[in-house]
């Protein structure tokens, strides 16, 4: 900042709109932008609460050494020549647009009988081109159904009205089997080629229903005159148009031309689909990939789409349908966002189209890496649950007991939204006595929490209580004698409804069914109460097998712990061997327990 005089560079700016550009040091190009006022958006950039929100953009910032503009007419002349400079600079904090090959075209040639084929490079000579078609399979679909209801030619013969009357030409075998009429000998007139070529205009041009009721006219009219081959032909020719409509997405017939778009997008991949229509009928569809920079907002992302995609597919609509308003004024062209009727189905339908290619496009990439995954999930979570940072290091606390005996806690921990086995932990209750579940809790939380600060341990960044309302004021009143209240987030989870508590608010939060975040919840109070309930029974058998051993006589509490703890069951005590037995028992002890052995069955607890 202090190598560069912004505030000098400011002051030739003026307020109009157009194309700024940033340099660096090495005078390179590392950042374009467009503009309605250019010195109020470049001045933005250089205010400290904004790189302070923004630290990518404090980066940026940090580099410019130099500031070029290009002024233009208005705020949509800028918003095509951002489009068209970045495109040929490609400016390294620029989003990055993927998917930009070259898309093939539909040709009309201009010339005398024109042919009709695919291509994908323009040629300005006056042919008359459609498309780009994002699907080539619908291309040639297209293509194959011209070439089953019109006889056209397929040579590159000169069919020039004077080459035609010298008789340069011979039919060839595309005449002899019906693909063609032969121009090349006047067998076809060039105004009966010509009508042909006007009906597949209209069917490139989406108007499938004019060429099916032209079609239909006359097919009537030649059942009327008796002439069945002309009405056999043309009744091939209706049904093929017919079949070919009722396989493509229809809307309504009043939508004669329309540009839908639409948006999605996580922390650094944004995804736009483009539907085209004309007349009625969807004619294009596509879905862009853009790769984040600069954290930019799903205003500018989509702006900067529609710019894209309106240049590659050459659209000059004048209403286009977004899911949100953008600052973006023309008298020409209107934004429109529907609330109801069939141009919201046609949004609709677009985001169906980019929420399919987002959750495709991420699946292919969290296969080939799967920590994006745990990155993707962290940042829903951070969302989701209004944290502010990344809940890497989750741990949960469950309580059990039985009747109040035996009360334990269990701790399981979560580390990059995967069990982290090694850490669990699990407490035997010290200060309890009887069921009091909300004391269990207080108890637990404080010793577990205590502890990882004496050993100045990481905290975790957030804290699952299974249990509601009661179970969580027990827990914050721990953290809050230990000092760390505001260190961690913690949150409370009560099972029947899924409820998410948060200290102090009396509502509670609910989140989707379906969300990845309450699933990663659900998983860490299902593991933490796994891992108590096993714990528990541990220590309700082992009660149940020291009374047990207690019941004999000369055998107390402190010589049953050490035979449970060398033989781990009474089942292994009782096939011991003397000799083994004698490490621990006296004789007298030994008698006894030999006795007892003998006159009772071992415990079905064993």
């Amino acid at each position: 900042m202090d190598k560069f005089d912004y505030k000098a560079a400011l002051k030739n700016i003026p307020k109009k709109p157009g194309v700024y550009q940033f340099r660096d040091d090495l005078d390179e190009l590392i950042y374009i932008g467009k503009a309605k006022n250019l010195k109020n958006r470049v001045s933005s950039y250089f205010n400290k609460e904004t790189y302070r929100i923004n630290a990518k953009t404090k980066v940026l910032v940090n580099k410019i050494r130099n500031i070029t503009f290009t002024i233009v007419d208005t705020e949509i002349d800028a918003w095509l020549l951002e489009n068209s400079l970045i495109k040929k600079h490609q400016p390294k904090y620029n989003v990055l647009l993927k998917d930009d090959k070259t898309y093939p075209w539909i040709v009309i040639k201009n010339e005398n009988f024109p042919r009709i084929y695919w291509t994908r490079r323009i040629i300005r000579d006056g042919s008359k081109y459609f498309g780009p078609y994002a699907s080539v399979g619908m291309m040639h679909v297209i293509l194959d159904l011209i070439k089953e209801i019109y006889q056209l030619r397929t040579c590159s013969l000169p069919l020039k009205p004077d080459n035609i009357a010298a008789g340069k030409f011979k039919v060839c075998l595309e005449y002899q089997i019906g693909n063609c009429k032969g121009p090349c000998q006047n067998y076809q007139s060039e105004q009966d080629y010509n009508i042909n070529i006007e009906e597949i205009k209209n069917i490139l041009n989406g108007k499938i229903g004019s060429v099916i009721r032209s079609l239909k006219q006359d097919l009537d009219k030649a059942v009327a005159e008796l002439n069945f081959e002309l009405a056999h032909k043309l009744k091939r020719q209706y049904e093929l148009l017919d079949r070919y409509q009722s396989k493509s997405t229809i809307v309504n017939s009043s939508i004669t031309d329309v540009d839908v778009f639409s948006i999605a997008s996580d922390d650094k991949y944004a995804f736009v689909n483009f539907l085209k229509v004309m007349n009625g009928t969807v004619t294009q569809t596509q879905t862009l990939e853009i790769k984040k920079k600069l954290d930019e907002t799903e205003e500018e992302l989509l702006s900067i789409a529609i710019s894209e995609f309106r240049t590659r597919f050459n659209s000059t609509s004048k209403e286009i349908i977004v899911p949100f308003g953008l600052d973006l004024n023309d008298p020409g062209i209107k934004f429109r966002v529907p609330k109801m009727g069939e141009k919201k189905k046609l949004l609709e339908l677009s985001q169906k189209n980019v929420m399919f290619f987002k959750r495709d496009k991420l699946d292919q990439y969290e296969k080939l890496n799967p920590d994006l995954k745990y990155d993707r999930i962290l940042n829903q979570m951070m969302k989701d649950l209004r944290l502010n940072q990344l809940p890497r290091h989750i741990e949960c606390i469950d309580n059990s007991n039985f009747q109040g005996k035996y009360p334990v806690s269990a701790v399981v921990v979560f580390k990059d939204t995967k069990p982290s086995k090694k850490d669990y932990r699990h407490f035997n209750v010290k200060t309890v006595v009887g069921p009091n579940d909300f004391a269990t809790m207080e108890e637990v939380v404080h010793r577990r929490y205590k502890r990882m600060l004496e050993e100045k341990e990481t905290l975790p960044q957030l804290i699952v209580i299974d249990g509601g309302k009661g179970q969580l004021s027990s827990a914050m009143k721990s953290l809050q004698i230990l000092g760390i209240e505001k260190d961690v987030t913690i949150i409370g989870i009560a099972k029947r409804l899924e409820e998410i508590f948060y200290p102090g608010d009396q509502y509670p939060m609910y989140l989707d069914k379906k969300s990845e975040t309450l699933k990663i919840i659900q998983q860490l109070r299902d593991e933490a109460h796994r891992f108590g309930i096993t714990f528990h029974r541990k220590q309700r058998d082992k009660g149940t097998l020291m009374t047990e051993l207690e019941h004999i006589a000369g055998i107390g509490k402190t010589t049953a712990e050490k035979l449970l703890k060398h033989f781990k069951s009474v089942k292994n005590i009782r096939e011991a061997s003397q000799e083994e037995l004698s490490q621990i028992l006296n004789s007298k002890q030994l008698t006894e327990l030999n006795n007892y052995f003998v006159s009772e069955p071992i415990s079905s607890t064993n």
